[in-house]
């Protein structure tokens, strides 16, 4: 396969993955933690009011998704990529890190799940990378 389409393949499939790993997780955070009945989410007010009363389980939930959609989406993406694999996941990294950093300037979330956020998503992209990168993901593939 031409390796500029491999890349490109890697980073669609890893984006899928990533995507639907957020939001499996995040589903069962909201079966765990349902949202409030009637919960106007076109209204800023109204959200920034809710975000006041959600419990840090519900926010741990969403965390938990964006971090390990990360690694995962970037573990599938590397495998694809395989010689590309830092590449691949740095990417996946990227684009999940651009999607976080829109859903926290559009809705209003605590500093330290902002923080962690963006540091967990670094770590978890870089660690998929170095995981597919490994002279042992090597031998396996």
């Amino acid at each position: 396969m031409n390796p500029a389409v491999r890349l490109i393949l890697a980073i669609l499939v890893g984006m899928v993955v990533a995507f639907f790993s957020v939001a499996g997780i995040e589903a069962i955070g909201h079966a765990v933690y349902p949202t409030a009945a009637g919960l106007d989410m076109s209204s800023p007010e109204a959200v920034r009011a809710f975000m006041q009363t959600v419990p840090t389980g519900a926010l741990a939930f969403v965390l938990a998704a964006w971090i390990l959609g990360t690694f995962l989406g970037g573990l599938v993406g590397s495998l694809i990529a395989r010689p590309r694999a830092r590449v691949v996941s740095g990417v996946i990294g990227a684009l999940v890190l651009a999607a976080t950093i829109a859903n926290l300037a559009m809705i209003p979330h605590p500093m330290w799940m902002a923080v962690s956020g963006v540091v967990g998503i670094a770590l978890a992209a870089f660690a998929a990378g170095k995981l597919m990168s490994s002279p042992a993901a090597k031998v396996a593939g």
